[in-house]
């Protein structure tokens, strides 16, 4: 065997039943500068393979246990080693031969006799492209890591934008920053309780956690366009008032969806056009823009729908004190079936003592 201690030289591995062919070809190999490394079938060389990752594979192709075609085959349907060139040697120079050997994948044919100089440029030139295909690949690879953090950046640029956004509409109802970390923060605590239901288990990934736990906080983004006269305003507010204010709903999805149609596809900016749009909607229809009942509002915003109102109830208003967690459950319980999702209430009230 050959001495692996020269780390840089290229392994070739040799596969033959015949020895005079395997040393004739190992002394061709060992002359060229590389490490020839010989097994006598395809089961042996399967094993060499594996532990050895050669750069080059010249193999015969009658030999017992495991012809030349079938060692072929193995390793060319295999992701981890397809890409090992295969040079085929054979005492045949049958079409149909060679034909079946490009079939299967294999690089190159070469015949017996061996005539030293044929089998030193058909080596040289397949390690050289199996060279020059790694080199690409990995320049492919940098490429696409480059690309993908690009990405990255401006897929977080926009959710800076967006936060800024609701950053200025939230100043604009006079919520303070530690209503939207609590909303946000309950409404993962409970998406993850729903996974654990026999009814959402299907439906919610640790992906659609994580991903409505950053989302909720975009619920009331088109508070942005909406007067602060209207947000502020500690009186009742007029029906032409409520309906400018209603108008919050449609405007904040109208943004996202306009993210989203610009080719920006991704769950963040969806699941935030859901809520956005859907959040003020009701079990029972009466809610709003669009007067969804049950599941035909998407279940992100029924969670964002019931964490918020948790939220509202237990912080204090200009207009009253906070409740407690006892007393806002109980108000709770009584919309439910009416303006949430009693399932999704119930597995709220059973890890209330979790949330913020």
């Amino acid at each position: 065997m050959a001495d692996l201690n020269n780390r840089d030289a290229s392994i070739v591995l040799i596969v033959d039943d015949v020895e005079a062919n395997r040393f004739v070809l190992k002394e061709i190999i060992e002359d060229m500068g590389y490490l020839p490394m010989l097994t006598e079938n395809g089961v042996q060389a399967l094993k060499i393979v594996e532990r050895f990752h050669p750069q080059l594979i010249i193999s015969d192709i009658a030999m017992p246990e495991m012809d030349g075609y079938e060692f072929c085959k193995i390793i060319k349907e295999d992701a981890s080693t397809r890409d090992i060139p295969v040079i085929f040697i054979s005492a045949f120079d049958e079409p149909a031969d060679i034909v079946k050997g490009f079939t299967l994948g294999g690089e190159d044919y070469i015949t017996k006799p061996f005539i030293p100089e044929v089998v030193k440029a058909r080596v040289n030139l397949h390690l050289k492209l199996n060279e020059y295909n790694r080199e690409l690949l990995e320049i492919n690879r940098q490429l696409q890591a480059a690309v993908n953090e690009q990405l990255r950046q401006m897929e977080l640029e926009k959710k800076n934008m967006l936060y800024t956004l609701t950053r200025v509409a939230r100043e604009n109802a006079c919520y303070d920053e530690e209503h939207m970390e609590r909303l946000s923060y309950n409404c993962r605590i409970l998406a993850e309780a729903m996974q654990l239901s026999a009814v959402y288990d299907s439906v919610i990934s640790d992906t659609y956690v994580e991903t409505i736990e950053l989302a909720a906080p975009l619920c009331d983004l088109g508070n942005v366009a909406i007067p602060t006269s209207i947000l502020q305003k500690e009186e009742q507010l007029s029906a032409e008032e409520r309906e400018t204010m209603q108008k919050h709903t449609t405007i904040g999805a109208r943004i996202l969806r306009d993210i989203e149609n610009n080719g920006d596809y991704n769950d963040f900016i969806h699941m935030s056009g859901d809520i956005a749009h859907y959040h003020h909607e009701q079990w029972d229809g009466s809610g709003y823009p669009c007067g969804l009942r049950g599941k035909e509002i998407p279940l992100s915003a029924q969670i964002v729908a019931i964490a918020g109102a948790y939220c509202s109830l237990t912080e204090k208003r200009t207009y009253r004190d906070a409740y407690t967690r006892e007393e806002a459950l109980a108000i709770m319980e009584r919309d439910a079936g009416f303006k949430f999702n009693p399932e999704i209430f119930h597995i709220l009230k059973k890890i209330a003592r979790q949330l913020r």
